[in-house]
Protein backbone atom coordinates (compact mmCIF):
# COMPACT_ATOMS: atom_id res chain seq x y z
CA UNK A 1 0.00 0.00 0.00
CA UNK A 2 1.52 3.35 -1.01
CA UNK A 3 2.05 6.00 1.26
CA UNK A 4 -0.70 8.51 -0.52
CA UNK A 5 -3.35 5.36 0.38
CA UNK A 6 -2.21 4.69 3.72
CA UNK A 7 -3.25 8.35 4.59
CA UNK A 8 -6.85 8.09 2.39
CA UNK A 9 -7.44 5.09 4.39
CA UNK A 10 -7.33 6.57 7.79
CA UNK A 11 -9.09 9.76 7.18
CA UNK A 12 -11.80 7.17 5.85
CA UNK A 13 -12.15 5.46 8.82
CA UNK A 14 -11.67 9.03 10.61
CA UNK A 15 -14.63 10.49 8.72
CA UNK A 16 -17.25 8.52 11.18
CA UNK A 17 -15.42 7.46 14.27
CA UNK A 18 -13.59 10.73 14.62
CA UNK A 19 -11.55 12.90 12.70
CA UNK A 20 -7.43 11.07 12.93
CA UNK A 21 -5.07 13.06 13.47
CA UNK A 22 -3.91 15.09 10.44
CA UNK A 23 -7.81 14.43 8.88
CA UNK A 24 -9.10 17.36 10.07
CA UNK A 25 -11.00 18.81 7.34
CA UNK A 26 -12.17 21.77 8.86
CA UNK A 27 -8.94 23.29 8.61
CA UNK A 28 -7.61 21.77 5.58
CA UNK A 29 -6.66 23.59 2.86
CA UNK A 30 -7.59 22.82 -1.01
CA UNK A 31 -5.59 20.18 -1.52
CA UNK A 32 -2.67 19.41 -3.70
CA UNK A 33 -3.09 17.40 -6.93
CA UNK A 34 -2.45 14.01 -6.39
CA UNK A 35 0.81 12.54 -8.58
CA UNK A 36 0.18 11.24 -11.81
CA UNK A 37 2.28 8.52 -13.73
CA UNK A 38 0.83 6.81 -17.35
CA UNK A 39 -0.85 9.31 -19.30
CA UNK A 40 -3.90 7.47 -21.20
CA UNK A 41 -5.37 10.47 -23.25
CA UNK A 42 -6.29 9.53 -26.86
CA UNK A 43 -4.35 12.16 -29.34
CA UNK A 44 -6.55 14.83 -30.08
CA UNK A 45 -8.21 15.06 -33.84
CA UNK A 46 -7.06 18.73 -33.92
CA UNK A 47 -5.22 20.72 -30.82
CA UNK A 48 -7.67 23.78 -31.53
CA UNK A 49 -11.09 21.85 -31.78
CA UNK A 50 -13.82 21.31 -28.90
CA UNK A 51 -16.45 18.91 -29.85
CA UNK A 52 -18.32 20.02 -26.36
CA UNK A 53 -19.19 23.37 -28.20
CA UNK A 54 -22.63 25.20 -28.19
CA UNK A 55 -23.50 28.09 -30.15
CA UNK A 56 -24.10 31.29 -28.18
CA UNK A 57 -27.90 30.94 -26.91
CA UNK A 58 -29.93 34.50 -25.47
CA UNK A 59 -28.28 34.07 -21.82
CA UNK A 60 -26.21 31.92 -20.44
CA UNK A 61 -25.80 31.79 -16.78
CA UNK A 62 -22.84 30.38 -14.88
CA UNK A 63 -22.47 28.91 -11.37
CA UNK A 64 -19.13 28.02 -9.73
CA UNK A 65 -18.30 25.82 -6.86
CA UNK A 66 -21.32 24.52 -4.72
CA UNK A 67 -18.79 21.77 -2.58
CA UNK A 68 -22.17 19.18 -1.19
CA UNK A 69 -24.77 22.34 -0.34
CA UNK A 70 -28.31 21.47 -1.37
CA UNK A 71 -29.26 25.14 -0.27
CA UNK A 72 -26.45 26.90 -1.65
CA UNK A 73 -27.47 25.07 -5.18
CA UNK A 74 -31.05 25.81 -5.21
CA UNK A 75 -30.39 29.05 -4.23
CA UNK A 76 -27.68 29.76 -7.13
CA UNK A 77 -30.66 27.93 -9.92
CA UNK A 78 -33.10 30.53 -8.57
CA UNK A 79 -30.99 33.30 -8.97
CA UNK A 80 -30.19 32.68 -12.12
CA UNK A 81 -33.84 32.38 -13.22
CA UNK A 82 -33.31 28.48 -14.00
CA UNK A 83 -36.11 27.21 -10.83
CA UNK A 84 -38.84 28.31 -9.18
CA UNK A 85 -39.42 27.26 -5.62
CA UNK A 86 -40.21 23.53 -6.13
CA UNK A 87 -37.11 22.49 -8.13
CA UNK A 88 -38.94 22.98 -11.29
CA UNK A 89 -36.96 24.15 -14.72
CA UNK A 90 -38.74 27.34 -15.58
CA UNK A 91 -35.73 28.48 -17.15
CA UNK A 92 -37.14 28.14 -20.80
CA UNK A 93 -33.81 28.30 -23.41
CA UNK A 94 -32.04 29.78 -20.69
CA UNK A 95 -28.50 27.60 -20.30
CA UNK A 96 -26.66 27.10 -16.98
CA UNK A 97 -22.87 26.31 -17.03
CA UNK A 98 -21.80 24.46 -13.69
CA UNK A 99 -17.90 24.84 -13.78
CA UNK A 100 -17.40 21.36 -10.97
CA UNK A 101 -17.14 21.03 -7.78
CA UNK A 102 -20.70 19.85 -6.76
CA UNK A 103 -19.00 17.43 -4.35
CA UNK A 104 -17.30 17.56 -1.14
CA UNK A 105 -16.97 19.78 2.20
CA UNK A 106 -20.86 19.31 2.61
CA UNK A 107 -23.67 16.72 3.74
CA UNK A 108 -25.42 17.02 0.52
CA UNK A 109 -23.44 15.60 -2.34
CA UNK A 110 -25.86 13.21 -4.19
CA UNK A 111 -29.18 15.44 -3.68
CA UNK A 112 -27.10 17.69 -5.68
CA UNK A 113 -25.77 15.51 -8.59
CA UNK A 114 -29.40 13.85 -8.56
CA UNK A 115 -30.71 17.70 -9.04
CA UNK A 116 -28.64 18.54 -11.50
CA UNK A 117 -28.98 15.37 -13.64
CA UNK A 118 -32.79 15.95 -13.39
CA UNK A 119 -32.81 19.63 -14.26
CA UNK A 120 -30.80 18.37 -17.40
CA UNK A 121 -34.05 16.27 -18.96
CA UNK A 122 -35.97 18.84 -17.99
CA UNK A 123 -34.28 21.94 -19.35
CA UNK A 124 -33.68 20.37 -22.91
CA UNK A 125 -37.41 19.38 -22.92
CA UNK A 126 -37.69 23.23 -22.65
CA UNK A 127 -35.18 24.01 -25.14
CA UNK A 128 -32.54 24.86 -22.66
CA UNK A 129 -29.53 23.05 -21.53
CA UNK A 130 -27.29 22.31 -18.36
CA UNK A 131 -23.96 21.65 -18.38
CA UNK A 132 -22.32 20.35 -15.72
CA UNK A 133 -17.86 20.31 -15.97
CA UNK A 134 -16.11 17.89 -14.21
CA UNK A 135 -13.92 19.89 -11.39
CA UNK A 136 -10.76 18.50 -9.51
CA UNK A 137 -13.13 16.98 -6.80
CA UNK A 138 -14.78 14.85 -8.76
CA UNK A 139 -11.74 13.32 -10.23
CA UNK A 140 -10.50 12.96 -6.56
CA UNK A 141 -13.74 11.13 -5.72
CA UNK A 142 -12.88 8.89 -8.36
CA UNK A 143 -10.00 8.20 -7.53
CA UNK A 144 -11.10 6.69 -4.02
CA UNK A 145 -9.41 10.37 -2.41
CA UNK A 146 -12.22 10.86 0.09
CA UNK A 147 -10.25 13.37 2.31
CA UNK A 148 -13.24 16.44 2.06
CA UNK A 149 -16.01 13.85 1.91
CA UNK A 150 -17.87 14.72 5.22
CA UNK A 151 -19.88 11.73 7.58
CA UNK A 152 -23.28 12.96 6.16
CA UNK A 153 -22.15 12.54 2.41
CA UNK A 154 -20.73 8.84 2.98
CA UNK A 155 -24.32 8.27 4.41
CA UNK A 156 -26.05 9.50 1.38
CA UNK A 157 -24.16 6.30 -0.55
CA UNK A 158 -24.62 3.84 1.97
CA UNK A 159 -27.24 1.77 -0.40
CA UNK A 160 -25.37 1.79 -3.60
CA UNK A 161 -24.35 -2.32 -4.54
CA UNK A 162 -22.96 -2.64 -7.64
CA UNK A 163 -23.93 -5.07 -10.31
CA UNK A 164 -19.66 -5.64 -11.71
CA UNK A 165 -18.08 -7.82 -9.67
CA UNK A 166 -14.91 -6.03 -10.28
CA UNK A 167 -16.04 -2.71 -8.58
CA UNK A 168 -17.53 -4.52 -5.85
CA UNK A 169 -14.51 -6.55 -4.96
CA UNK A 170 -12.34 -3.06 -5.16
CA UNK A 171 -15.27 -1.31 -2.79
CA UNK A 172 -15.46 -3.85 -0.30
CA UNK A 173 -11.43 -2.95 0.26
CA UNK A 174 -12.26 0.42 1.98
CA UNK A 175 -13.45 1.26 5.51
CA UNK A 176 -17.14 0.06 5.75
CA UNK A 177 -18.47 3.39 6.13
CA UNK A 178 -17.06 4.53 2.83
CA UNK A 179 -18.08 1.42 0.74
CA UNK A 180 -21.00 2.84 -0.33
CA UNK A 181 -19.33 5.48 -1.80
CA UNK A 182 -16.67 3.80 -3.51
CA UNK A 183 -18.70 2.03 -5.26
CA UNK A 184 -20.88 4.79 -6.36
CA UNK A 185 -17.78 6.81 -7.79
CA UNK A 186 -15.00 4.19 -9.04
CA UNK A 187 -14.30 4.18 -12.63
CA UNK A 188 -17.14 2.52 -14.21
CA UNK A 189 -20.32 2.71 -10.88
CA UNK A 190 -23.38 4.34 -11.38
CA UNK A 191 -21.80 8.11 -10.29
CA UNK A 192 -18.90 7.80 -12.24
CA UNK A 193 -20.48 6.82 -15.41
CA UNK A 194 -23.00 10.36 -14.50
CA UNK A 195 -19.68 11.95 -14.35
CA UNK A 196 -18.27 10.32 -17.60
CA UNK A 197 -20.88 12.36 -19.62
CA UNK A 198 -20.15 15.81 -18.37
CA UNK A 199 -16.77 17.33 -20.09
CA UNK A 200 -13.37 19.02 -18.78
CA UNK A 201 -13.80 21.43 -20.99
CA UNK A 202 -16.56 23.33 -22.64
CA UNK A 203 -17.58 26.02 -25.07
CA UNK A 204 -20.52 27.94 -25.15
CA UNK A 205 -20.62 30.95 -28.09
CA UNK A 206 -17.67 32.76 -27.38
CA UNK A 207 -16.88 31.90 -23.92
CA UNK A 208 -14.48 28.66 -22.79
CA UNK A 209 -15.49 26.65 -19.19
CA UNK A 210 -13.31 25.28 -17.29
CA UNK A 211 -12.92 24.59 -13.67
CA UNK A 212 -9.35 25.72 -13.27
CA UNK A 213 -8.33 26.90 -16.36
CA UNK A 214 -7.26 26.20 -19.95
CA UNK A 215 -3.60 26.82 -21.05
CA UNK A 216 -1.56 27.07 -24.36
CA UNK A 217 -0.50 24.01 -23.79
CA UNK A 218 -3.91 22.24 -23.04
CA UNK A 219 -5.22 23.67 -26.48
CA UNK A 220 -1.88 22.68 -28.50
CA UNK A 221 -2.01 19.20 -26.53
CA UNK A 222 -6.09 18.77 -27.61
CA UNK A 223 -9.01 19.42 -25.79
CA UNK A 224 -11.00 16.84 -27.10
CA UNK A 225 -8.66 13.85 -26.59
CA UNK A 226 -8.45 15.41 -22.87
CA UNK A 227 -12.51 15.44 -22.67
CA UNK A 228 -12.64 11.97 -24.44
CA UNK A 229 -9.69 10.80 -22.15
CA UNK A 230 -11.36 11.76 -19.14
CA UNK A 231 -14.68 10.21 -20.16
CA UNK A 232 -13.15 6.68 -21.05
CA UNK A 233 -11.03 6.44 -17.74
CA UNK A 234 -14.59 7.15 -15.43
CA UNK A 235 -16.32 4.53 -17.67
CA UNK A 236 -13.74 2.04 -16.37
CA UNK A 237 -12.05 1.58 -19.84
CA UNK A 238 -8.78 2.78 -19.16
CA UNK A 239 -6.57 2.31 -16.08
CA UNK A 240 -5.48 5.55 -15.30
CA UNK A 241 -6.94 9.44 -16.25
CA UNK A 242 -5.09 11.78 -18.63
CA UNK A 243 -1.89 12.88 -16.66
CA UNK A 244 -2.80 16.56 -17.34
CA UNK A 245 -6.26 15.84 -15.46
CA UNK A 246 -4.05 15.18 -12.48
CA UNK A 247 -1.15 17.78 -12.28
CA UNK A 248 -0.93 20.96 -10.92
CA UNK A 249 -1.09 23.02 -13.93
CA UNK A 250 -3.85 20.98 -15.57
CA UNK A 251 -7.06 22.36 -16.15
CA UNK A 252 -8.77 21.72 -13.30
CA UNK A 253 -6.17 22.19 -10.54
CA UNK A 254 -4.06 25.51 -12.43
CA UNK A 255 -4.70 29.03 -10.35
CA UNK A 256 -2.72 30.95 -13.56
CA UNK A 257 -5.59 32.89 -13.52
CA UNK A 258 -7.96 32.85 -10.83
CA UNK A 259 -5.01 33.81 -8.05
CA UNK A 260 -3.48 36.89 -8.77
CA UNK A 261 -2.26 37.19 -12.81
CA UNK A 262 0.11 39.77 -13.94
CA UNK A 263 1.16 40.84 -17.29
CA UNK A 264 2.92 37.44 -17.96
CA UNK A 265 -0.13 35.44 -16.61
CA UNK A 266 -2.60 37.62 -18.81
CA UNK A 267 -0.48 37.08 -21.82
CA UNK A 268 -0.79 33.43 -21.45
CA UNK A 269 -4.49 33.40 -21.45
CA UNK A 270 -4.44 35.87 -24.67
CA UNK A 271 -2.43 33.15 -26.28
CA UNK A 272 -5.09 30.31 -24.96
CA UNK A 273 -7.88 32.05 -26.04
CA UNK A 274 -6.71 33.55 -29.39
CA UNK A 275 -5.70 29.55 -30.36
CA UNK A 276 -9.06 29.07 -29.13
CA UNK A 277 -10.78 31.89 -31.09
CA UNK A 278 -12.76 32.84 -27.77
CA UNK A 279 -13.39 35.64 -26.09
CA UNK A 280 -13.24 34.49 -22.39
CA UNK A 281 -12.60 32.16 -19.76
CA UNK A 282 -14.82 31.66 -17.00
CA UNK A 283 -13.45 29.37 -14.34
CA UNK A 284 -14.13 28.31 -10.82
CA UNK A 285 -11.79 26.70 -8.16
CA UNK A 286 -10.12 29.50 -6.41
CA UNK A 287 -12.79 30.98 -4.06
CA UNK A 288 -12.85 34.85 -4.67
CA UNK A 289 -14.12 36.76 -2.05
CA UNK A 290 -16.23 38.60 -1.57
CA UNK A 291 -17.68 38.36 -4.79
CA UNK A 292 -17.01 36.96 -8.48
CA UNK A 293 -14.42 38.62 -9.90
CA UNK A 294 -12.58 39.18 -13.41
CA UNK A 295 -8.66 39.49 -14.95
CA UNK A 296 -6.89 40.38 -17.72
CA UNK A 297 -9.02 43.25 -19.31
CA UNK A 298 -12.45 40.45 -18.35
CA UNK A 299 -10.72 38.27 -20.40
CA UNK A 300 -10.49 36.06 -17.16
CA UNK A 301 -14.11 35.51 -14.98
CA UNK A 302 -13.30 33.93 -11.69
CA UNK A 303 -16.33 32.45 -10.37
CA UNK A 304 -16.05 30.28 -7.43
CA UNK A 305 -17.36 32.34 -4.36
CA UNK A 306 -17.35 29.60 -2.17
CA UNK A 307 -21.18 29.46 -1.99
CA UNK A 308 -21.31 26.63 0.14
CA UNK A 309 -22.17 26.73 3.98
CA UNK A 310 -18.04 25.35 4.27
CA UNK A 311 -17.03 28.74 2.68
CA UNK A 312 -20.45 30.94 4.02
CA UNK A 313 -19.66 32.96 0.84
CA UNK A 314 -21.55 35.02 -0.97
CA UNK A 315 -24.51 33.54 -3.55
CA UNK A 316 -23.64 34.96 -7.10
CA UNK A 317 -23.80 33.71 -10.76
CA UNK A 318 -22.58 34.96 -13.93
CA UNK A 319 -24.67 36.30 -16.96
CA UNK A 320 -23.67 36.49 -20.28
CA UNK A 321 -25.68 37.55 -22.98
CA UNK A 322 -24.33 38.30 -25.86
CA UNK A 323 -20.50 40.39 -25.20
CA UNK A 324 -22.44 41.72 -22.16
CA UNK A 325 -20.86 40.03 -18.72
CA UNK A 326 -23.11 41.05 -15.77
CA UNK A 327 -22.85 39.70 -11.91
CA UNK A 328 -26.09 38.48 -10.16
CA UNK A 329 -26.02 38.73 -6.47
CA UNK A 330 -28.57 37.49 -4.06
CA UNK A 331 -26.74 39.51 -1.21
CA UNK A 332 -25.14 37.34 1.99
CA UNK A 333 -25.13 33.53 3.03
CA UNK A 334 -26.16 32.72 5.93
Amino acid sequence: MSPRRRVLTSCLGAAVVGLAPGCDKSKAPEPAPPASTTPSAPAPRSAGSLAVSKPAPDRVVAIGDLHGDLDATRRALRLAGAIDDKDAWVGGKLVVVQTGDLIDRGDDDRKVLDLFERLKTDAAKAGGEVVALVGNHEIMNGELDFRYVTRGAFSEFADVNPKDEGIARAASAVEAPARGRAAAFLPGGPYAQILARRPVVARVGDSIFVHGGVLPKHVRAGLDGLNEGTRRWLLGETRTPPKEITSEDGPLWTRTYSSAPGPSECATLDEALKALNAKRMVMGHTPQKPDISSACDEKAWRIDVGMSKYYAGNVEVLELRGDAVKVLKEGPAR
